[in-house]
């Protein structure tokens, strides 16, 4: 066996002397699994098991009450692979089945899997070639919140709620979530034994505030692989989220037009999200519904751009030793000095382009399909301030926060809505607030004209991403401050 290390970039603000168990319920079962790998694979060249064990608890937090529910990510299952001669069949259970039937099912699925039904000919793929890994990895944080009762995780949260509504008199509500989720996998194969456990946590703030314009709220998130520490950044959160439901409050829109713009983080990580995430997913190659596969090894963005994902990329929600293709974790570069050099990728888009897997072949559960997914994406940090970006600016504007955005990988226009946006004239801050607004236009266009990128580097994974409508897994975005030119409305 081999044994291969993963090592995160440390987390500055955290010490992690505690360490995350591996589900118990995962390895009760894992000797039956690896037996019923090794009678499969006397008939299935491929064969692998992926099982999850997925817990976490929600909190919320308002003036008129809380509550405590399961977290919308848990699951607890398995999910078999095999190659049936042709290409590769699949087959999900939840683990209380009789594995003599499960392998009966399995059999089944494989064998109808290679006749030809009404979508045509099964597609084709060779047999996957897999690596010797042994490899067990367990993260740790400072406190686990499985260890706090709910009663005092609610009673802390209570009493920050109250610290946030006695800051402003035009506050209705200051609403408070955290959430905490344990994580465990297992990937089984002949030639891969592979185990993980961590734990990521995320919070949130909604300061709603009533003004003569209406409603607005202003929003704050944290998160990180990190245990109940992280309610400590939810309550540094609050005053800011005050802060900028007050300026909404106050704000106007934007006139149309092209400005010089400079992106926080939070817009710079969705510009990159949207622009050459979804962009290079190299399943969307397969599919020709991907116009990045023309711009391969060309020129795509300024040579002040560099663009990386992947789960050894940073340290952040999305982080992780393996994907549920038992797949390593990698560091992709996908934009070196503006040019194109890679693509994200499934195992099995992988096998159709002939590159090399990046693990990145995440599912929403157990029970769904493997797709070429972003783990923490973001543009690399340059040597430019914040304040040089400002003064460098005749007539522009700052934007801040991002609350949705979209592409279409195969035109490559893009929309991103942010917060709102601070106006700059004559190389300075105005104290005028827009909102809400929108940022539209051709990737290359908005990438080619960055010309200069901040020293400052945040990264969060407090939200999540789907595939098209539907898919959800948690990723991160983030990055430096840049400026460019861009279209706003």
């Amino acid at each position: 066996m081999k044994y291969i290390s993963i090592v995160f970039p440390p987390a500055a603000c955290y010490a992690f002397p505690m360490n995350i168990s591996f589900s118990d319920y995962l390895r009760e079962n894992k000797e039956a699994l690896r037996r019923l790998i090794i009678r499969l694979s006397r008939d299935f060249p491929y064969v692998s098991l992926l099982g999850t064990d997925v817990a976490g608890t929600s909190y919320m937090v308002t003036r008129t009450g809380s509550s405590v529910s399961d977290s919308r990510w848990a699951e607890r299952g398995f999910v078999c692979r095999v190659h049936n001669g042709t290409g590769y069949s699949e087959y999900s259970f939840t683990g209380g089945e009789d594995l003599n039937a499960v392998e009966g099912e399995i059999r089944k699925v494989a064998g109808e899997n290679r006749i030809p039904g009404i979508s045509g000919i099964p597609l084709a793929y060779p047999v996957m070639e897999e690596e010797e890994i042994l490899r067990s990895y367990s993260d740790r944080v400072e406190t686990d919140p499985e260890e706090i009762s709910p009663r005092d995780i609610i009673s802390r949260l209570t009493g920050y709620m109250k610290e946030g509504l006695s800051l402003a008199d035009f506050l209705v509500d200051v609403r408070i979530r955290y959430e905490h989720v344990k994580t465990s996998k297992l990937f089984l194969s002949p030639r891969r034994d592979l185990e993980q456990s961590y734990l990521w946590s995320q919070g949130y703030v909604f300061a709603i505030a009533k003004g003569e314009k209406g409603i607005q709220y202003g929003f704050r998130s944290s998160s990180g692989l990190a245990g109940y520490e992280l309610t400590e950044e939810i309550r540094k959160n609050i005053p800011l989220a005050v802060k900028e439901a007050e300026e909404l409050l106050g704000a106007e829109r934007v006139v149309p037009g092209e400005y010089d713009i400079i992106c926080d983080p939070a817009m710079s990580g969705l510009i990159a999200h949207e622009a050459f995430g979804h962009g290079v997913e190299l399943d969307m190659f397969v599919k020709n519904r991907a116009r990045a596969v023309e711009y391969m090894n060309r020129p795509v963005a300024s040579p002040k751009v560099e663009m990386h994902d992947g789960a050894a990329a940073a340290r952040e929600v999305s982080s992780y030793l393996f994907d549920d293709e038992g797949t390593l974790g990698t560091d992709t570069l996908i934009i070196d000095g503006g040019i194109l050099r890679a693509g994200i990728s499934d195992s099995l888009s992988s096998l159709r382009l002939g590159t090399a897997p990046t693990g990145n072949g995440k599912r929403e559960s157990f029970e769904r399909k493997a797709y070429a997914r972003m783990t923490n994406t973001f543009f690399k940090p340059g040597t430019d301030s914040v304040d040089g970006m400002i003064a460098s600016i005749s007539k522009g504007y700052l934007l801040e926060g991002f609350s949705s955005g979209m592409e279409d990988p195969k035109n490559w226009g893009i929309q991103c809505v942010s917060v709102l946006g601070r106006e700059i004239r004559e190389g300075r801050l105005t104290g005028k607030v827009v909102a809400p607004v929108y940022l539209t236009g051709y990737v290359p266009d908005l990438l080619q004209a960055i010309d200069m990128v901040s020293s400052e580097f945040v990264l969060s994974g407090s939200g999540a991403c789907g595939k098209g409508h539907k898919e959800l897994v948690k990723t991160s975005t983030g990055g430096p401050y840049i400026k460019t030119k861009g279209r706003l409305s």
